[in-house]
């Protein structure tokens, strides 16, 4: 309990004094976002933010070492790796082809040789462990880009990382009074940490913005723990795919649509719902607001309930969860031209 809190509180000190740094020094570091007709600002602002949430996660993953090498520093250094990947990207930027290359390597490096492979072996029963192994990796890679396109306004991605790591947690707390003991309870907490230090900068109006180092960090990091969640049983398929359901649903109806529009859908652009509504709006704050409401009092309460449901019905859960979300995101403008 003491290192728990020790980590916690050491990770959200990094977090923000890194963060202060970047901001001092970003004309310097390269690290300074123009406006352009696909941002959502309208002044030069810092970006790279997400050094301070990477910096303050790997150092709250230290401590955990001695519970298992192997997979703990296997992990370490794959998340240290996809924290310089989106850095390098923030100063000079990187080709997709080069990007997406990079994540498949990174991810299926660390499935093969650390930790993914153990905790997912019982899935072997459903289908064959490559088979098993080639879909979380299809999964992960996609889910970091998702994740990186959503981090378009401020407080946004910084905000559903937090629900994300959290929100399991406070499950299986329900589920179990021991598993605060699990060696990943307080680093899911340290890092929520670090981000919540990071939000203080990142508030709108934003002092700065995470940048590829924070979002595609993050996408990660929330993307292994909803694995290992799965893994280990503390989380059921269906409610790691209700938990993300606003990012998920903003992201595919926004890709759908343009898709079929014919349109290139590994662009740039600023269509996503939430950047409709931000303009519509004319604020920040208020999107973000709306999807922490929805996040915790239609998304938690569904997940709850989609893991206390037999079986059969928990698919029905998740579709419950994802119908409204599917509406407000086409009321709402997903993928369609600003001008329609």
């Amino acid at each position: 309990m003491l290192v728990g809190v020790i980590m916690t509180v050491a990770s959200a000190v990094v977090s923000a004094v890194a963060v202060m740094l970047v901001i001092r020094y970003a004309v310097p570091l390269r690290l300074v976002a123009a406006p352009n007709e696909r941002s959502s600002h309208s002044r030069p602002t810092p970006t790279g933010g997400g050094i301070g949430i990477a910096l303050g996660a790997l150092v709250a993953g230290l401590p955990l070492i001695d519970h298992d090498p192997r997979s703990i520093v296997g992990l370490l250094v794959i998340s240290a790796c996809f924290a310089l990947l989106g850095l390098w990207d923030d100063i000079r930027p990187l080709p997709a082809v080069f990007r997406l290359l990079a994540q498949f390597l990174l991810i299926g490096a660390g499935m093969i040789a650390y930790f993914a492979l153990p905790p997912l072996g019982h899935y072997s029963a459903w289908a064959p462990i490559p088979l098993v192994l080639a879909e979380v990796l299809i999964a992960l890679v996609a889910w970091i880009n998702l994740f990186n396109f959503m981090d378009g306004i401020d407080g946004l991605a910084g905000s559903e990382a937090v629900f994300l790591l959290l929100a399991p947690l406070l499950l299986g707390c329900f589920a179990s009074p021991d598993f605060a003991g699990n060696v990943y309870f307080w680093w899911a907490i340290a890092i929520a940490a670090a981000t919540l230090a990071f939000l203080a900068f990142n508030w709108s109006p934003a002092r700065i913005f995470m940048g590829d180092v924070g979002s595609v960090f993050l996408g990660w990091m929330t993307g292994i723990f909803a694995v290992l969640e799965i893994a280990s049983g503390l989380l059921s398929l269906w409610q790691a795919l209700i938990f993300p359901a606003c990012f998920l649903t903003d992201s595919l109806v926004t890709l759908g649509r343009r898709a079929l529009q014919g349109e290139a859908v590994w662009q740039a652009h600023r269509r996503h719902a939430y950047q409709h509504l931000s303009r519509r709006f004319g604020s920040h704050r208020q999107v973000v607001l709306g999807v922490i409401v929805i996040n915790l009092f239609w998304l938690l309460p569904s997940a709850m309930v989609a893991g206390i449901a037999p079986a059969p019905l928990a698919p029905l859960c998740a579709v419950v969860a994802y119908l409204p979300l599917v509406a407000i995101a086409v009321l709402a403008g997903a993928g369609r031209a600003e001008h329609a």
